[in-house]
């Protein structure tokens, strides 16, 4: 029997959204990614005495407006707490978190496991807090350098009860709220620059036992690869770790990509350990109906209710749709497309993650500012639809579009690429073919239907070369079976 089939995994995550602010949870300082150290650092994130800090009324909105795509239960009244412990990138030796009355409680997203079926993944909360600063180590030889710009950021703590049961559940988990919080416009989602990372609670039991085992906590992952590596890796430790005789210990552990395991950093802390208490130098959030009501008018169509409806409405796959709806940059780009081409969805979905994805995976280059615009696109694959180009003429002019040399009709006018319909010059060619290859019109005459097929195309091969791509496919064939079967 495989170790892992007897073995249960059971985990959770807390997922850190960094708001999209312009200015900080409590202070007017800039939230601007990339700045030279400790410019944007202000009293109030500082700590100095005599600061007070002020609530960012944007930040509950955000909070408020992800509470409610879930599901969950918002509050008439949320308070903030102070969560006492020391990190040298905490300068007021506290964190301003929630505790008792988080902003959201109690919601659900579906999530596809494995074997396709749909999988109910609770949220027991979701809580505002101000992110900590961050620690350099490798810049000073025998020091640690403290930048304080991110000290003050806006997070939304997304905590989920242990649902997942392995690590592909996770990742389908995280994506999920990836794409959530960047359809909502309230995180950018760039896991790189850390605006979204989590940490991932793993445990492990015997199938048959009721008690959960003793779990572990591996720290700030901003890597669904790192996520995934990291969880099974730490999985099959515990498992090592237990048919071994010894006991899994409740602890924090980092997570070395190069080296592909995770280490011990301390010893887990709970609740009680950071003392919470009301800060007292903020007044309780009071939430109105009317500030909800407003608030969900405000959401916009949600990857799952827009998936369904690609489906539905334009006949696309669940395959497509799932890959349209997966961000909403290209979601949008999507439909601006079909918009051009009069609801042609199937070859705008081919064009979009075909050519185009690839050319800006290729590149590194976000869709959002991709050189080939939706219009451009559009417009090409109008030419396609009305015959003016081949498919196959389509990807030279795409080509030349991504590298600049203009729209697509310029660029047909400019490399003569317009596609030859005349049946009188496409006609021309065929006997030009025919007669250069006498032994196989030959050979089409007498062998069975399956050769037959072989041999129009290799005709057709030869008509398009010499075309150069630019007679019409449909007319060439008709055509060249009409005069082969005479």
């Amino acid at each position: 029997m495989n170790k892992l089939e007897k073995w249960e995994t059971v985990i959770g995550l807390e997922i850190h959204a960094q708001l999209s602010t312009k200015s900080k949870i409590f202070s007017g300082a800039s939230t601007n990614y990339g700045a030279d150290p400790n410019t944007q650092a202000c009293a109030v994130d500082l700590g100095l005495p005599g600061v007070l800090p002020v609530i960012n009324e944007e930040a509950i909105q955000m909070a408020i407006k992800f509470g409610l795509a879930i599901n969950a239960k918002i509050p008439k009244t949320s308070v903030f707490a102070r969560k006492n412990y020391f990190y040298p990138d905490l300068p007021k030796g506290y964190q301003i978190s929630q505790f008792e009355l988080p902003i959201v409680s109690n919601g659900h997203i579906e999530i596809e496991t494995e074997n396709k079926k749909n999988k109910t993944i609770r949220i027991t909360r979701a809580h505002l807090e101000e992110d900590a600063g961050k620690s350099n180590h490798d810049e000073f030889i025998g020091f640690t350098g403290i930048d304080l710009n991110r000290a003050g950021n806006p997070l939304l703590e997304i905590v989920s009860e242990p649902d997942m049961s392995n690590a592909k559940e996770a990742i389908s988990y995280l994506k999920k709220i990836h794409t959530l919080v960047c359809y909502l416009k309230i995180c950018d989602g760039n896991m790189q620059e850390g605006s979204f990372r989590c940490d991932a609670n793993v445990s492990i039991k015997l199938k048959k036992q009721k008690e959960l085992g003793t779990r572990t906590e591996i720290k700030n992952l901003n890597s669904f690869k790192f996520i995934e590596s990291a969880i099974n890796y730490e999985i099959e430790r515990q498992i090592n770790v237990i048919e071994s005789d010894k006991t899994v210990v409740q602890e924090t552990r980092l997570y070395d990509s190069n080296k592909n395991e995770t280490r011990s950093m301390r010893s887990k802390e709970e609740a009680n350990d950071y003392r919470y208490f009301p800060d007292p130098d903020l007044l309780p959030i009071l939430i109105a109906d009317e500030t909800k009501e407003a608030i969900k008018k405000s959401i916009p169509e949600l990857p799952d209710v827009k998936c369904k409806r690609y489906q539905k409405e334009l006949a696309l796959s669940k395959y497509d749709s799932d890959n349209l709806t997966s961000n909403p940059d290209i979601a949008d780009y999507f439909e601006e497309t079909i918009k051009i081409t009069n609801g042609n969805a199937k070859i705008c979905a081919n064009w979009i993650m075909g050519d185009l994805s690839a050319s800006l995976n290729k590149k590194n280059i976000a869709i959002k500012n991709s050189p080939v615009s939706a219009k451009m696109l559009g417009d090409l694959i109008n030419l396609i639809i009305d015959k003016t180009i081949s498919g196959k003429i389509a990807k030279t002019v795409f080509e030349a579009m991504w590298n600049g040399e203009g729209n697509a009709i310029s660029i047909i006018e400019s490399k003569d690429l317009k596609q030859v319909t005349d049946s009188g010059k496409i006609e021309k060619i065929i006997d030009e073919i025919i007669t250069e290859n006498s032994s196989q019109v030959e050979q089409y005459k007498n062998s069975s239907d399956e050769k037959k097929q072989k041999l129009i195309g290799f005709f057709v091969g030869q008509i398009m070369k010499k075309s150069k791509g630019k007679a019409n496919p449909k007319q060439v064939n008709e055509l060249l079976k009409e005069k082969l079967d005479n």
